[in-house]
């Protein structure tokens, strides 16, 4: 842990500053290569960015939306607006012109900071219904001219009152005012139905989330960490506000398309990401091993075996062999250090968050030595409540509650937590906000889960999305679908089974890569309504649904898949987790 336990965000940077300044704080791409700034450099652009602020009239407590990707001027404008006692209000930038509307109508925003030309186009459309925006600041010089009114961002940190002593000793004032229970920002939830909910997170949510977080893993000073994930959401704001605060470097993601040179370039030590992620880089090495000449292909399959026996030994507590450890460093020289060194080499842990995460598709990393550590929470929880640890870690689960913050499971099967890290509410919604906060401070957070013998949270499902079976077993599909869409063979699935004997699904086929199985064996790929029919196929997906929800309860299992939209439906068996070696001859474990 760290000696320095401050208050809020704005203490946090600045004790960060006066103790690493000159330390590279944010690098990023400008298009011709990576350039960076450090600590020092960075707190010197907010505090000019904040005087501006002032001196423009932004009053403690007034909203500025941050309307952009991952960028330092994104950074730079949230350190600007909470210097100042502004709230920040980010904006997704793939949302379209009405949602962003609501969004900066609803928290009344006085002003925007946007990114670029489309951004600017977006706002100019809307700019006539949103009454109170007043400050227009583009972080493209390039997009001003676009929207009426809007000056670049890098022309007003060199205007005069970016450094006018008034505004500056006002800022001092402010920044010396801000307490721990002032509010950081509203981050609006998407909801399922109705308007988004604006989130009320303050300096001590944040804070304590830190903390707490800090205290079960190890992130300090050394660490590079690659950002990935928008920082208009609550877990990438959380972890990049966590690098700030250990004096770690942040390296900010051009976007998809850059993702797996930059993980080579930049060899983050941590990295946090969503599991749709993990399972895209599992189904691509997956992809290249089939492809590969015979011998490499049973070589991938034979070192990720010995990498698997190792892991599952080590997890379960037993002794790795001296057999088992000559073949697992054997097959490391061999294999499995390339898929380290894809990332980076440099790689301590990943971090999952977000939607649940395929337990194979952590057994496959681990097999390969790679560590994802899955962890719970919600916006409304600032946003951690549990996480693994990477001494202490179960696939499968989200791990044990952080310090600080209480879990206790409802008897409805409910999730409820309690703590510094809660919301202060909803914005402008007192029912909403009661409703999900009990008179006891128990957040609700509409998740289904239990907690094991070893205090470890597994999450079963959404309290609204249960079915029961006919055996009066209640099935959550969302876990279940989400293993099943880990296979590269598989685009969607829908779990169903309501009063039925037994679960089933309704499988969408990747007919990308399913084509290039039945090209491989020789199946004719059109028509497609024959090809989803052939029994090579049809092997292929049985052993797909065994190997991914092996792991489930027995009542849990896929029994039964549509294969097409006929609705025949075909029977599920086990099979081998690393049996897609095999299914590529057509020799796999038959159901």
């Amino acid at each position: 842990m760290n000696e320095f336990r401050p208050t809020t965000l704005v203490t946090a940077l600045h004790q960060t500053v006066s103790r690493h300044p000159h330390k590279e704080f944010i690098r990023f791409h400008d298009g011709s290569g990576y350039a960076s700034v450090t600590f020092q450099e960075f707190a010197d652009r907010v505090e000019r960015l904040a005087s501006v602020f002032i001196a423009r009239g932004l009053e403690p407590g007034d909203r500025v939306a941050i309307l952009g990707e991952n960028r330092l001027e994104w950074a730079i404008a949230d350190y600007a607006a909470m210097s100042a006692g502004l709230i920040s209000v980010p904006i997704y930038p793939t949302l379209p012109a009405n949602q962003a509307r609501y969004i900066l109508n609803d928290s009344q925003a006085r002003g925007i900071v946007l990114s670029s030309r489309t951004q600017a186009e977006k706002v100019a459309e809307i700019r006539q219904d949103c009454p109170s925006l007043e400050l227009l600041v583009t972080m493209d010089t390039d997009a001003a001219p676009l929207l009426d009114g809007a000056e670049a961002l890098e022309v007003l940190l060199n205007r005069p009152e970016a450094t006018d002593a008034t505004a500056r000793n006002e800022l001092l004032a402010r920044r010396d005012r801000v307490s721990p229970e002032d509010t950081v920002t509203f981050i609006y939830t998407s909801g399922t139905t109705g308007n988004p909910k604006g989130v009320i997170l303050t300096h001590d949510n944040f804070i304590s989330n830190i903390q707490g977080t800090l205290e079960v893993l190890d992130i300090g000073a050394g660490d590079t960490l690659l950002s990935f994930l928008p920082l208009s959401h609550v877990f990438e704001r959380m972890v990049d506000f966590l690098a700030m605060y250990v004096g770690a470097t942040i390296v900010y993601s051009r976007g998809l398309r850059y993702l797996a040179d930059e993980l080579r370039e930049v060899a983050p030590t941590v990295m946090a990401c969503v599991p749709r992620f993990y399972e895209s880089l599992q189904a691509r090495v997956l992809k290249s091993a089939e492809e590969a000449p015979a011998l490499r292909r049973r070589l991938f399959y034979w070192a990720m075996k010995q990498g698997d026996k190792a892991g599952r030994r080590l997890r379960e507590g037993r002794r790795v062999g001296p057999l088992l450890s000559l073949e697992r460093s054997l097959a490391d020289r061999l294999v499995l250090h390339r898929l380290r060194e894809a990332v980076g080499g440099r790689l301590r842990f990943f971090i999952s968050g977000g939607a649940p995460l395929a337990v194979s598709t952590a057994e496959f990393f681990h097999a390969a030595g790679i560590l994802i550590l899955e962890g719970y929470g919600l916006t409304e929880t600032s946003p951690v409540i549990a996480v693994n640890r990477p001494d202490h870690f179960k696939f499968g689960t989200v791990g044990p509650p952080i310090p600080g913050v209480e879990v206790k499971i409802a008897d409805d099967g409910e999730i409820l937590t309690r703590g510094r890290h809660v919301m202060k509410g909803y914005y402008r919604l007192p029912e909403e906000t009661k409703r999900a906060i009990d008179p006891d401070g128990w957040f609700h957070t509409g998740d289904l889960g239990e907690l094991d013998e070893d205090g470890f949270l597994k999450i079963t499902g959404r309290k609204k999305n249960l079915f029961k079976l006919s055996n009066g077993k209640y099935v959550a599909p969302e876990p279940i679908e989400n293993a099943l869409k880990a296979s590269p063979y598989i685009a969607e699935a829908v779990v169903i089974g309501e009063s039925q004997k037994a679960a089933g699904a309704i499988i969408v086929p990747s007919f990308p890569a399913l084509e290039e199985f039945a090209q491989r064996e020789g199946i004719p790929i059109q028509p497609r309504s024959e090809m989803v029919r052939h029994p090579l196929v049809q092997k292929l997906y049985r052993q797909e649904i065994a190997r991914l929800t092996r792991d489930f309860a027995d009542y849990e299992r896929i029994r039964v898949f549509s294969r097409d939209r006929s609705g025949v439906f075909d029977r599920v068996g086990r099979a081998d987790p690393y049996a897609q070696s095999e299914t590529s001859r057509g020799t796999g474990v038959h159901a």
